[in-house]
């Protein structure tokens, strides 16, 4: 029980810290448009994000895929850039729905993406045998997953508030919160270090 809760918190705290603002920054990019009546898509999305970096981490730690840090550092920002935009372009359109499968698929591979990130910390903290790495990495994940769904709660909470309270239409917090997200996520991606090649 103390490995399953040393992985659990391991995967609580890389979400839930400020050196994290890369994944924070993509889930409320992801939970932007979306609403407490939308819970089941929100439970979906982000257990599809959660799949996504555990398929990633397990390819990486059984040497299937390599990848270098510096492109997963650049795609990472390229990912929450890709969401911010889509939102920013179509808030208050209702042909949304059309593309759940398309979102889906996309939040899955950006999950790999992001989950790529997380390979250099896991592998630091386990060296394991191949068994012990597998519950290792779902433990993780788990810790993972209740992160991101505290994250997107905030979000949700914020978003009730600035909505109900502050009368801000559905439509004007999902184009504010899309064009700050794009503010930040830019200078991250002009700054990457790989452009200095």
């Amino acid at each position: 029980m103390s490995q399953f809760l040393i992985y659990f918190q391991l995967g609580l705290k890389h979400i839930l810290n400020i050196y994290s603002y890369d994944h924070i920054l993509f889930l409320i990019a992801l939970a932007i448009p979306l609403s407490f009546k939308d819970w089941k898509r929100i439970l979906v999305l982000v257990s599809t994000f959660t799949l996504g970096h555990t398929v990633a981490l397990l390819l990486s730690i059984y040497g299937i895929i390599t990848v270098k840090v510096a492109v997963v550092e650049l795609l990472i920002p390229f990912t929450i850039l890709i969401v911010a935009l889509f939102h920013l372009f179509t808030a208050g359109k209702s042909g949304k729905k059309e593309s759940v499968n398309l979102v889906f698929f996309i939040t899955l591979f950006f999950g790999i993406i992001h989950g790529l990130g997380f390979l250099n910390t896991f592998n630091s903290i386990h060296r394991g045998t191949s068994i012990s790495k597998l519950l290792a990495v779902l433990e993780f994940a788990l810790g993972i997953e209740v992160g991101q769904l505290v994250v997107v709660l905030i979000v949700l909470i914020i978003a009730y508030i600035v909505q109900t309270v502050f009368r801000f239409s559905k439509r004007d917090w999902t184009l504010v919160m899309s064009a700050f997200i794009i503010g930040v996520v830019l200078p991250i991606i002009i700054g990457n270090k790989i452009w200095l090649r």
